[in-house]
């Protein structure tokens, strides 16, 4: 039997169910046939996972502790379905341990609430009298485990959700947008239109005079001039500047 860290959840529960050292603990009396064994919650757990366990005294453990979580008070003490749970914690050592191993993100805490709590809700849908109970009733606990840490590993943690919008909402207003060390800027204003701004956009460049030189030499040597077609539509105003120039 493995032990976890003394402020683990596991071990919590161990202190719960165990008790202080001398202290007075419950015994679980079970049914083999006609006869009636009792039995300590230390030989409880040997007659689970002990080296010389007995398949028929072990399944009557099971059944016997499943039963009396059952029956239960919901108003009650909930030790009955603490010892369901105290009783199951051994066979999950070994999942647990893997899982941390192979998902270095999962918070062992986390994941023995987890197992806890799968505990607590597969023995509410539990049969006491069925075929393996305990058997059944631990392979779905760890089947939940590993959902869990899967679903732990695809989430994205977001320290602050509220600062996190904001950024990536947030807008930089023009003047304060970087702007180039060099080259052009080009504010196109369009016309008030309900259909938006829309036609096709020229950019030409002159051609050469007859002593070599271009018209408009000052602007960069891909863009001289933009013009719309003679029949088109005035679709707005288009300004080009030096970028960085105020308005």
């Amino acid at each position: 039997m493995t032990s976890t860290g003394c402020g683990s959840v596991f071990a919590q529960i161990d202190r719960n169910v165990l008790g202080p050292p001398g202290a007075t603990r419950p015994s679980l009396t079970v049914h083999i046939g006609s006869r009636a064994v009792l039995l300590s919650l230390e030989e409880s757990r040997a007659a689970l996972y002990g080296p010389g366990r007995d398949a028929a005294l072990g399944a009557a453990v099971w059944r016997q502790a499943v039963t009396e979580a059952r029956r239960e008070p919901g108003d009650g003490d909930g030790a009955g379905r603490l010892l369901v749970v105290w009783l199951v914690l051994p066979a999950l050592y070994r999942n647990l341990h893997r899982i941390l191993r192979l998902w270095r993100g999962v918070d062992r805490a986390d994941l023995e609430a987890e197992a806890v709590l799968a505990v607590l809700a597969v023995l509410d849908a539990a049969d006491p009298d069925g075929p393996d109970v305990g058997g059944c009733l631990i392979k779905e606990v760890v089947n939940r485990m590993w959902a869990y840490a899967k679903r732990v590993t695809r989430e994205i943690p977001v320290v602050d959700i509220g600062a996190f919008a904001e950024a990536r909402n947030a807008t930089v207003p023009p003047e304060e947008q970087p702007r180039p060390p060099e080259g052009w800027e080009v504010h196109i204003t369009p016309q008030p239109r309900r259909g938006g701004l829309y036609a096709t956009l020229r950019f030409a460049e002159p051609r050469p005079r007859r002593d070599g030189s271009r018209t408009g030499a000052r602007l960069p040597d891909l863009v001289f001039r933009a013009r719309r077609h003679e029949e088109a539509d005035l679709i707005g105003t288009l300004l080009l500047r030096p970028a960085g120039v105020q308005r």
